[in-house]
């Protein structure tokens, strides 16, 4: 068992990006990569400018491992941009770290990405016959040099303009060929740029710092960290600069419709942020509520899962009237080690992260709530830690549909065979992990949570879910071996 990549799904990154006159912007995106840390845990890294120069430090591991007072301390300036990396188009080693951060004929150009882009093959290739060089497989540093050297003609860029209207013209290029899920937070001599994908596949939203000056962050909860009034989200096909002249929004591309990931209010964000004008935390409550109504089971009391699936947990428990007890503690600093366990610590697997409370399980029939099973690493091993607590009986129910496509968005379930709910109808499940009974959400169900709460009908991708995916995915995604097409192909 791999303790850092679990049962669950995990999301590509967060991204900061900070214009903060007379403030130490360094310090506001490293608290504001901290709020994000649940978005990525392989590496971080900040870029910051004063104006004249730009300065940058990332590296391997959690915020907190990779900053200290002395790195913080050289990344001066009044703008910066940073990121969290979850890798998944790029393995993950320091060269593929972000942000990224180039000289071009206008002075620095740094790019923070969340997302991933499914033409990025094409693009690579498209660079490399241009004479680009690259120096990593990521397909951040694709949109980086197609920033720093677009492929129109030079005369199609305004020869006259301020340099933010070059940018924004590299900016609205760069979107005309992209395909997939984009938000980026882009750093040039003197601005910060916000953008994301037409069809808001990720989230970016904007604050304003109390002292003046504005953020931009994936979620909303960065922005309370460091005490910045939530403005707005970011809209699908946007782009906001921000710098000397305030806060500017331009349109980089028309939108055709929404496709927010669902998943984000499934398990990626955190419960205390916003989206689409809605708290996390009780569109969650919704979900539970639906899964109980669709999913009734008589049972004893009612056990989330921690720390993930607590709302869903409430959220049943309120509708079915069962009484919602802890029935698992977490360790919740089992994931922060790069230490692997040996061979004797493997066998004991979840029992490393989770232990049961026997009190409340002792002779009980316990419906466990989970908010979604992806791989089917760690289902079998909680049910087995519910009945060695002492339940009689265990019930799973699951706050989200069955995965069974994978996603090339920017989340790491990319391949069939790593979704247990593709391989095996909802009974094998059930007896892979030994539970008396398992039941889903249904796909209506969760999109009926997610919409009563909003109040109001919009667009959410389900791709994961349902095989329905909103943009054209090449062929060559869905082959197993994706890397090594990807690797041949960029040569071919």
């Amino acid at each position: 068992m791999d303790l850092l990549r679990d049962d669950k799904a995990h999301d590509e990154c967060g991204v900061v990006g900070v214009y903060g006159p007379g403030r130490n912007v360094a310090r506001l995106a490293f608290f504001g990569l901290y709020a994000l840390q649940h978005r990525g845990q392989e590496s971080a890294g900040i870029a910051s400018s004063d104006g004249r120069t730009a300065h940058i430090h990332k590296g391997m591991g959690l915020v907190a491992q990779v900053f200290n007072e002395d790195n913080l301390r050289p990344l001066k300036g009044h703008l910066a941009i940073g990121q969290n990396r979850y890798s998944t188009t790029g393995s993950s080693n320091l060269r593929n770290a972000q942000p990224y951060l180039i000289e071009t004929i206008y002075g620095p150009l740094g790019v923070a990405h969340n997302g991933n882009l499914t033409n990025a093959l094409t693009l690579r290739k498209q660079l490399l016959q241009r004479g680009v060089g690259l120096s990593s497989t990521s397909d951040s540093e694709v949109i980086t040099q197609i920033l720093a050297a677009p492929a129109e003609a030079w005369s199609d860029l305004p020869e006259n303009g301020v340099e933010s209207d070059r940018w924004v013209a590299r900016i609205r290029s760069f979107m005309q060929v992209a395909d997939g899920a984009y938000s980026l937070t882009i750093l040039t001599r003197h601005a910060v740029y916000g953008v994301r994908d037409p069809l808001g596949l990720r989230p970016l939203c904007l604050g304003q710092l109390d002292t003046g000056g504005h953020i931009l962050a994936s979620e909303s909860s960065a922005l309370h960290t460091i005490g910045a009034r939530y403005l707005r989200e970011i809209e699908p096909g946007e782009i906001v600069r921000l710098d000397g002249s305030g806060l500017t929004s331009f349109v980089g591309k028309p939108s055709p419709r929404q496709a927010l990931c669902i998943f984000e209010y499934v398990y990626f964000a955190r419960p205390d942020s916003h989206f689409e004008g809605q708290l996390v935390h009780l569109v969650r409550q919704q979900m539970g509520r639906q899964l109980a109504r669709e999913t009734g089971v008589e049972a004893d009391i009612v056990v989330g899962v921690p720390d993930s699936a607590t709302p869903h947990a409430i959220g049943y428990s309120l509708e079915s009237d069962l009484p919602y007890t802890e029935g698992l503690t977490k360790n919740r600093y089992i994931g922060r080690t790069f230490i692997q366990p040996d061979d004797q610590l493997r066998k004991i697997g979840v029992s490393l992260k989770y232990n049961p409370l026997t009190t409340n399980l002792q002779g009980k029939r316990v419906i466990l709530i989970d908010d979604s099973i992806v791989r089917g690493n760690t289902a079998g091993p909680l049910v087995q830690l519910i009945r060695d607590g002492g339940a009689t009986e265990v019930h799973v129910r699951v706050a989200s549909p069955p995965v069974r496509h994978p996603c090339f968005m920017g989340v790491d379930m990319a391949t069939y065979k790593q979704l247990i709910a593709h391989k095996l109808d909802i009974e094998g499940i059930r007896q892979r992990i030994g539970a008396d009974s398992l039941d889903y959400l249904s796909l209506a169900g969760l999109e009926t949570a997610v919409r009563d709460a909003i109040g109001q009908e919009t667009g959410h991708c389900t791709a994961c879910f349902s095989g329905k995916y909103p943009i054209n995915i090449p062929d060559w995604l869905f082959e197993e071996e994706r890397d090594k097409v990807m690797f041949e192909g960029m040569w071919g």
